[in-house]
């Protein structure tokens, strides 16, 4: 006579469906993001070590003539968020 609960224990949990989904929505993202053009070439910029620190202080990167101060992406984060 077969065990009461071996037919549940066999079938996969709600929590083990919702682990599983997971891992392949993230699979799915992250092929996304080796395929994508515009990912790659971010990637590429925000590697570099100069860019990176650039971006991590907010600090100017005179060389290449480009900077903000910090009221001015502070307010460019405020009109992109509404």
């Amino acid at each position: 006579m077969p065990a009461v609960g071996s037919a549940a224990s066999s079938a996969p949990s709600a929590e083990s469906r919702r682990i599983s989904d997971d891992v392949a929505q993230a699979r799915h993202t992250a092929m996304s993001a080796l395929t994508n053009d515009r990912f790659r070439v971010m990637l590429e910029q925000i590697t570099d070590p100069g860019a990176s620190g650039a971006l991590m202080t907010m600090r100017t990167d005179a060389a290449a003539g480009a900077g903000t101060d910090f009221k001015s992406a502070q307010s460019s984060y405020a009109d992109n968020s509404e």
